[in-house]
């Protein structure tokens, strides 16, 4: 092993204190009992909702961990070593946990986009879609495609509840094939789907049922039972080329509310509204018509690929077959250049904390040039003193490394047990998202540990390149 070789463990052993200081000693059970305390506090003391400590403690928890860690360090190691060890696990520690926020906007976006949107979509070009059976036959029988293929029918419309106006997006559907497809029956908080071709009794006149979200039926100010009317645009049914001033007077009809659904996606739960199709068919006067079939298959990660086997299977046009990436392309793509730059910028903090470790090398090279060249000129060679100093360096890489990756996950864990409360209508969720990805742990170790190394490079080879009667000339 490396360690057992002389010099690696001279160069392990030129980092250590040579004295304990009591005032440090001091510090590190004191900032050891506060980042224990803290964190206590917060995870178990229930606080009101609308109060400040749980914030307060969550900021104290990370910065008396941080503080701990680095006295901590200073009991065993010299003040430059413990500075070039700080500056690669703040580094790290920084990079750990927005990669993992990051990870997790990706991650909730996507299974709040999968709850309301099929993993693939049939589409024609036209409002014509009449054979609409007859292709998704043809699309079940493609590999990895899940039965059942669901018809859907959409369109912009307004829903108004007394003085209180929105516009929604109306999306009629087959409710036994809906819940199949998609998630809604999950995100069901009160009523339930199958109200849709099923309307409860008894609750006065007979009409159509209606879904909306949680935060549509809260601008609206309608509760289970109550009746909105949906009005539709200026006639012309479901072809937008008649939509004009000569046409139709706007159509409105009465839905009553038999379910409020919650998405946690605050587009979905403002703007999207379920009825049945056939209802949906009737109001747009559009017959046997639908706008698409969406379906789910069996890997999500597979889907451009079933979508060109569909569409191959289809002929192509007019069928446009769109899979859940292509659906929401701007999205995930801003999500993904927001990680990529906000990894970069905080990769110079790495970058930043390896000038630390040349610094800090470069100070012990000139500190043990009389040990050197003591060494050298009783047979040891230049590589086993460059090996000597790379040990170093790669000792203050490999602890700085896995300091800041264990307090990194630590603060991860602290963001999601406090469900950090987001304003929906900017972040479009409610929560703070984390997910820890274990290749990610290990791209920024890897990443870290080789920027350790190239700084290691610059010190050891002037080690290595020192002669004994320079360093033993003024002794």
């Amino acid at each position: 092993m490396i360690f057992d070789r002389p010099e690696s463990f001279v160069g392990w052993r030129y980092l250590f204190r040579r004295r304990r200081s009591r005032t440090v000693l001091g510090l590190t059970v004191g900032l050891g009992l506060l980042a224990a305390l803290l964190p206590s506090l917060f995870l178990f003391i229930a606080w009101p909702a609308a109060s400040l400590v749980p914030s307060v403690l969550a900021v104290g928890s990370v910065l008396a961990l941080l503080l701990f860690t680095t006295v901590l360090f200073l009991n065993f190691f010299s003040v430059f070593t413990t500075i070039s060890m700080t500056g690669v696990f703040w580094g790290v520690a920084a990079l750990t946990v927005v990669l993992s926020v990051t990870s997790g906007f990706q991650e909730a976006f996507q299974e709040k986009v999968l709850g309301v949107n099929a993993h693939v979509i049939v589409m024609k070009y036209g409002v014509d879609f009449r054979e609409w059976r007859d292709v998704a036959k043809k699309v079940e029988a493609v590999p990895h495609v899940k039965r059942p293929v669901a018809p859907f029918v959409f369109n912009e419309m307004m829903v108004a509840h007394g003085p209180s106006l929105s516009g929604v997006i109306v999306k009629g559907v087959q409710p036994d094939k809906a819940v199949k497809v998609l998630s809604v029956s999950g995100q069901m908080i009160e009523g339930d789907v199958g109200s849709l071709d099923h309307p409860p009794t008894g609750s006065g006149p007979a009409m159509p049922s209606i879904l909306v979200g949680k935060e549509l039926a809260h601008k609206l100010k309608v509760k289970m039972g109550d009746t909105v009317r949906l009005i539709a645009p200026l006639g012309g049914g479901n072809d937008p080329s008649l939509w004009t001033a000569e046409g139709a007077a706007p159509k409105m009809r009465e839905f009553r509310v038999t379910g409020v659904f919650y998405s946690g996606f605050d587009e979905y739960d403002r703007r999207l509204v379920y009825i049945d199709l056939p209802e949906a068919q009737a109001f747009l006067e559009a017959g046997d018509t639908v706008n698409g079939l969406e379906m789910q298959i069996d890997d999500i990660y597979r889907s451009r690929s079933v979508a060109n086997e569909i569409e191959h299977a289809l002929g192509g046009p007019p069928y446009r077959v769109i899979d859940w990436r292509e659906l929401n392309h701007n999205l995930f793509t801003a999500l993904q250049l927001q990680k990529l730059a906000l990894a970069i910028l905080l990769f110079l903090i790495i970058l930043v904390a390896m000038f630390g470790v040349i610094a800090t090398m470069t100070m012990l090279v000139i500190d043990k040039t009389r040990e050197i060249a003591i060494i050298k000129s009783i047979g040891m060679r230049a590589s086993g003193i460059a090996r000597t100093f790379q040990t170093a360096g790669m000792t203050i890489g490999l602890l700085g490394t896995a300091a800041g990756i264990a307090i990194g996950l630590a603060v991860c864990g602290l963001l999601r047990h406090y469900s950090y409360h987001l304003d929906p209508r900017v972040y479009l969720i409610d929560q703070l998202p984390v997910r820890i990805n274990l290749e990610e742990l290990a791209v920024i170790a890897g990443v870290s540990l080789a920027v350790c190394f190239f700084a290691t490079l610059i010190p050891s080879l002037r080690a290595a390149g020192l002669r004994p009667v320079e360093g033993l000339r003024y002794e």
